[in-house]
């Protein structure tokens, strides 16, 4: 008789600043055989959404995680029963738990255990939002669990509902105090008032994607002391350049040709020559890349991401227009792999395809330098002690000044804006 093991499937790491991810749809169900690299079950992090494979081939015994709860990395997500030897066990699987444990627990449920297995960590981080017990909403779930659409249906019944008479403020009488003590100030405790809602007002669930955007984003600018410095770049020749061979182009190689790939050139050979920002901080010591794989933003409806292209030195002008092509359309269509949004080590993003002249970008964790094109805007310049009509554009490049300092980043600027400036009809695309 074959020996049966199982195996606890743990939430992976699906990016290099990703700490948690939220649960999607189970694409097995307990009792299901499971074949190994067999998706299992969806997952969406602020960078990509992604299906799990099984690294094992066996039974799913048991779910450990319910849809649209929110884990850190290393969790355990459900477990595999396997056979040590051909063939797998036919004892029926064990009965589903949510959020108990499973039947290895025999102890009673704490009340943390029911409460956690009666809401999600999504559902209780709306209540708080709103200052509502979760307690008190009835669930529609699983064992009377209360599901996100419960207490979104249960805010919107609030929002509709007729105004209440306004509440007299609560005065506390002063209790007799005693000796004066000095707190500092960040050591003083503070509670979170729930903001007023006013008839009208439409509330928004922040989706996994923006909230693990808000806390990068605050933790990148709480973590590395930003400067960001700015130089302008006259982009005529780039311009006639792009104009004279766009249209061909487009019949070539079936993509635009836009202005990115011209800044992301000047960049990749830029970085070559200061190793300092194609770097990573580490805490006690400072990385600097190899490989220069640049970041690449992309705008979504709800959010921003960064895909990330490969060894982005050793690619053409054309190269550099079909990988950011691809990634660009991956992005939107939601078919980013994990592979897609690793490995950066430097950000160039391009907010003056929207008319930007000027930006200050937040760092993306743990890279020390990104940067920005704006908006190219014909301007009248001084040229030769005469005034001519040419296309500027400014860039906008953010730092970690605990990594380098601003000289090291002005030379890195002049030499992108040199590279720019002396475009001309000798540069080839492939």
């Amino acid at each position: 008789m074959p020996t049966q093991t199982a195996t606890t499937i743990t939430m992976p790491q699906l990016g290099e600043s990703v700490t948690e991810g939220t649960i999607g749809t189970w694409l097995k169900q307990v009792g299901d055989r499971v074949e190994k690299y067999e998706p299992l079950v969806e997952v969406e992090t602020d960078k990509v959404s992604s299906e799990i494979p099984s690294p094992v081939a066996g039974v799913l015994v048991e779910i450990l995680i319910e849809p649209e709860t929110t884990v850190p990395i290393g969790t355990g997500l459900c477990r595999i029963e396997q056979a040590d030897s051909a063939g797998v066990s036919s004892a029926p699987p064990a009965p589903q738990s949510w959020g108990a444990g499973g039947a290895e627990r025999a102890e009673l449920p704490s009340e943390l255990d029911l409460l956690r297995a009666r809401s999600s960590p999504v559902v209780r981080r709306i209540a708080e939002e709103h200052g509502l017990d979760v307690a008190q909403i009835e669930g529609t779930g699983v064992g009377g669990r209360v599901t996100k659409q419960d207490i979104l249906a249960y805010v919107a019944r609030l929002q509709t509902a007729p105004p209440a008479e306004p509440a007299q403020e609560r005065v506390v009488p002063p209790a007799p105090a005693p000796a004066p003590v000095t707190t500092p100030a960040e050591a003083r405790p503070t509670a979170r008032t729930p903001l007023q809602i006013y008839p009208g007002d439409e509330i928004v669930p922040l989706s996994p994607m923006r909230r693990q955007i808000a806390e990068h984003m605050a933790r990148s600018e709480r973590t590395a002391p930003h400067v960001t410095t700015v130089v302008e770049v006259d982009m005529t020749n780039v311009v006639a350049y792009r104009a004279a061979r766009k249209e061909e182009f487009a019949r070539r190689e079936g993509v635009e040709l836009t202005y990115l790939p011209f800044a992301i050139k000047a960049v990749t050979l830029a970085l070559r020559d200061h190793p300092r920002l194609n770097a990573v901080w580490d805490e006690d010591h400072i990385i600097h890349r190899r490989a220069v794989n640049v970041g690449v933003a992309v705008g979504l409806e709800d959010g921003l991401i960064v895909p990330v292209v490969k060894n982005a030195d050793r690619l053409s002008l054309t190269g550099l227009m079909h990988a950011v092509a691809e990634l660009a359309g991956k992005a939107r269509a939601g078919t980013l792999t994990p592979d897609d949004v690793t490995g950066g080590t430097f950000t160039v993003n391009n907010p003056g395809t929207f008319g930007s002249i000027a930006s200050t970008p937040i760092l993306v964790q743990p890279q020390v330098a990104i940067i920005s094109t704006e908006a190219i805007v014909k301007r009248p310049v001084v040229v030769d002690d005469m005034i001519g009509i040419r296309s500027m554009m400014n860039l906008s490049l953010s730092f970690d000044h605990r990594a380098l300092d601003g000289l090291a980043a002005a030379r890195f600027l002049q030499q992108v804006k040199r590279w720019l400036e002396s475009v001309s009809d000798e540069l080839t695309l492939s």
